[in-house]
């Protein structure tokens, strides 16, 4: 590797300058869709790309923008300006202009494809440190930012860089799109099973009676996150359905979201003491109940009804509009956004696997093969224990649980709803349904190829299918090309991708 100094993502220190991904040779790189591969792209975006500055192109003068000095750090910088201008970079002009050291591990072919996604990037400031080095901050979308310090050999040659992501520079909700003017997001409660669901229900100030379209919008784990997506523990909160529904009224679409059994304001009701025996039917109903409520508001047109559902809830979406969760309102439009594509265990099992708490090696994010053998292999027990009996076998390590093996969710729940392949669910969709079916290169929880799997399931019914794939965009919906922040909680913008995807999908089909 010709980047050094390189912490891996679960090592970031919280809220200060963090560094960032590490470029990999060829051999190391992960299937699209993992975090690790989009770490691999990024390195050397961001430390060679980072030069092109917004849009791509170099200024032409120092009142364009920041200017590069005339170190030779400073020269090999303007080179890389001028050559990204017409990549790729002819493999003669890599020779001259990187040391020996890196071309021994990086081939100039590996560095053009490299070099693909430059166009991502923009130049905020540079600042010169040495003659040898200079350091300059990149932002990615005018989002995440990076401050490189690239260095030169002692014959001006390229030979290395390190990378830091830097604190974000606003808050998380000053990234949530506004509210509609004139529209309410009013607090709300129903009943579902003998508990008390509280939600928000987000429409016009005034309408007349039946005019207005309207989503409900389920979020991802059950017992864990709430109406807005989030979970217990967050810090600076994800916040994506709030993003949502926002979104939602800006098109004249009302929408209902809601606290999931064991999250927010309504907890586990009368399942407090014993919340790991709670299934997949409260789940359902409490679905079914928020699609009648919502149905039964006096501005809703009972014809125009979607629902969209984040992760996990993209399964009790499908439920719901195939009508296996229960009788129903008539669904017209499914919104499954980086819903789970494969059967729940499966994709627990094909996930990255929880660092053993141990010290030494494992505490720095690394363990040996044997230790990722036998903790592969417990994985492999706990699910085949879970698809048996519902519960995990004796002596299941507590860093398997802790770790992230075992979601944030009733263990039955996870083990029921391990029965639906969501595919196979998509199948039996009525055939007057349009759905939206978002997958991304970022999405460091399921790739578009597990996706691809849903799309399958969904072409076997009769179903119209919008299937868009999304570009840098990270599991709970934000602009995270770098796809290296394992919390998903900073301060980044939502997709305007996406956002612009939901616009065309809701004018077309609600």
């Amino acid at each position: 590797m010709w980047l050094s100094e390189l912490a891996s993502p679960g090592n970031r220190a919280p809220a200060t300058a963090v560094s960032g991904p590490a470029l990999a040779t060829p051999g190391d790189r992960l299937r699209p869709g993992r975090t690790s591969w989009r770490m691999t792209v990024l390195l050397a975006v961001a430390v060679i790309v980072g030069l092109a500055g917004c849009g791509g192109s170099h200024p032409s003068s120092a009142a364009a923008g920041p200017a590069f000095p005339g170190t030779p750090a400073g020269v090999q910088a303007q080179w890389l300006l001028q050559a990204l201008g017409s990549w790729p970079i002819p493999d003669a002009a890599i020779r001259s202009h990187f040391s020996p050291a890196i071309l021994a591990t990086t081939s100039p072919a590996d560095l053009n494809v490299s070099l693909a996604e430059w166009k991502q990037l923009g130049l905020v400031s540079v600042a010169s440190k040495q003659p040898d080095s200079v350091e300059f901050v990149v932002s990615i979308r005018r989002g995440q930012r990076f401050r490189v310090d690239l260095t030169v050999d002692t014959h001006g040659l390229i030979n290395g860089a390190t990378t830091q992501e830097l604190a974000p520079t606003v808050s998380p909700a000053s990234v949530i799109p506004a509210l509609a003017p004139g529209w309410v997001a009013q607090p709300v409660t129903f009943q579902a099973g003998g508990v008390t669901i509280h939600g928000t229900y987000t429409h016009p100030g005034s309408a007349a009676a039946g005019t207005v379209p309207a989503a409900l919008l389920i979020t991802s784990l059950g017992g864990s996150t709430d109406r807005n997506d989030n979970a217990p523990g967050d810090t600076a909160h994800r916040d994506d359905f709030i993003a949502v529904a926002n979104w939602l009224s800006a098109d004249g679409v009302a929408s209902l979201r809601y606290d999931k059994l064991g999250s927010g304001q309504t907890g586990w009701g009368p399942y407090a003491a014993h919340p790991d025996q709670v299934g997949i039917g409260p789940y359902e109903q409490e679905a079914v109940a928020a699609l009648d409520f919502l149905a039964a508001q006096r501005q809703v047109n009972r014809a125009r009804l979607a629902v969209f559902g984040h992760s996990e809830g993209g399964i009790y979406a499908l439920l719901l509009a195939s009508g296996l969760a229960g009788p129903a309102p008539k669904i017209r439009a499914v919104g499954l956004l980086e819903p789970v594509p494969i059967r729940m265990l499966d994709l627990v099992q094909q996930g990255p696997i929880p660092a053993p708490q141990v010290t030494g090696a494992a505490q720095q994010g690394q363990m040996t093969a044997a230790q990722a053998r036998s903790l592969q292999q417990q994985v492999t027990r706990a699910v085949a224990s879970l698809r048996a009996t519902g519960t995990l076998p004796p002596g299941t390590p507590r860093e398997l649980v802790k770790g992230g093996f075992v979601w944030p969710t009733p263990l039955l729940e996870l083990a029921q709803i391990d029965r639906y392949d969501p595919a196979a669910v998509a199948a039996k969709l009525p055939a007057h349904t349009t759905v939206l079916l978002t997958c991304s290169n970022a999405d460091a929880s399921v790739g578009c190829t597990q996706e691809d799997h849903l799309a399958a399931g969904l072409a076997q019914s009769s179903a119209r299918l919008d299937y868009v794939h999304l570009d840098g965009v990270d599991h709970f919906l934000k602009e995270d090309i770098a796809g290296i922040d394992p919390t998903n909680n900073q301060a980044l913008p939502f997709s305007a991708q996406l956002r612009a995807a939901l616009k065309t999908f809701l004018a077309s089909n609600l």
